[in-house]
């Protein structure tokens, strides 16, 4: 499939419009060999509430972005190297059904979809570019992945010490280790994940203890002048008030959500004509007729 869309002009196109549907927020999508699998929206599952969201499915990565105005415009771009991603279906609880988690090493998060037949069609186009993208380089897939944030409205009382119940006060956080909505007394440690950040990032009491533990087991090599550096800056950084790191960027579009009928994700298979090849198949039509 993949191989037959490269260098093809339909496959220049839907790149070139994703692009522009992007603007000047979006980075430069264009590559030599990549090809844009698959295209529809998925609902994410945010920090404060799920959100519908636009993504778009290469042979290379995984792009999603902030509907602004459908098909139309979009925003706040996210770029996810496929080589670094890793699938989990979700089982049905509730109202939310068809889900399935995203894993990499910095973040992770649940999606949505529609249906069932869509979640499929998502996770197998999905796991086949993961497939083919590690086949081709060689690599091993990341063992070590990012914590799923839990939602705010999942927690009314700090999931750590079970006692402090959440006001506009007692704001909630998450802990970046294990993603649990913690207080601000239960979190005042930062530690340096470094599949995440070079900056000591906030997490809960019960994973700093045991990241402590673990990290005086295992003897580290010194640290590089930049490093070092970097470390001491996110030190500083780290010992005053709440940090930006602790939101999710995602629930920064508070826009009501706009009510539109559902549009079924768009998949190019091989199959599908391009207009190369109905070009093609048009004059040897009429070749065969002469």
């Amino acid at each position: 499939m993949v191989d037959r869309l490269v260098n093809s002009e339909a496959n220049a196109r839907r790149i070139a419009m994703v692009e522009n549907c992007f603007g000047s927020s979006g980075q430069p999508l264009a590559e030599q060999g990549r090809v844009l699998v698959g295209e529809g929206v998925l609902t994410k599952m945010c920090r404060k509430k799920p959100k519908a969201r636009q993504f778009f499915l290469f042979n290379d990565i995984l792009v999603y972005g902030n509907i602004v105005i459908n098909k139309k415009k979009y925003n706040k771009q996210h770029v996810i190297p496929l080589e670094e991603v890793k699938l989990e279906s979700l089982k049905d609880e509730g109202q939310y059904r068809n889900g399935w988690l995203i894993r990499t090493a910095s973040k992770s998060f649940a999606v949505y979809a529609a249906t069932a037949t869509e979640k499929e069609e998502w996770m197998a186009h999905i796991e086949k570019c993961i497939e083919d993208l590690l086949r081709k380089s060689g690599k091993q897939p990341p063992s070590e992945h990012a914590a799923v944030w839990v939602p705010d409205n999942e927690a009314a009382i700090c999931m750590h010490c079970k006692k402090t119940q959440f006001t506009v006060l007692n704001r909630r956080h998450h802990c970046r280790k294990c993603g649990a909505v913690v207080c601000g007394p239960c979190s005042s440690k930062r530690f340096v994940l470094r599949t995440q950040s070079e900056k000591p990032l906030r997490v809960c009491l019960h994973c700093y203890d045991r990241l402590t533990r673990d990290k005086t087991r295992t003897p580290r090599p010194l640290p590089s002048v930049a490093a070092a550096a970097a470390k001491a800056a996110g030190d500083a950084a780290g010992s005053g008030g709440e940090s930006s790191q602790d939101d999710d960027s995602d629930d920064e579009d508070e826009r009501p959500a706009v009510e539109d009928k559902h549009d079924e994700p768009k998949f190019y298979s091989d199959g599908e004509k391009t207009e190369d090849t109905e070009n093609h198949s048009s004059k040897d039509s009429t070749d065969s007729t002469k």
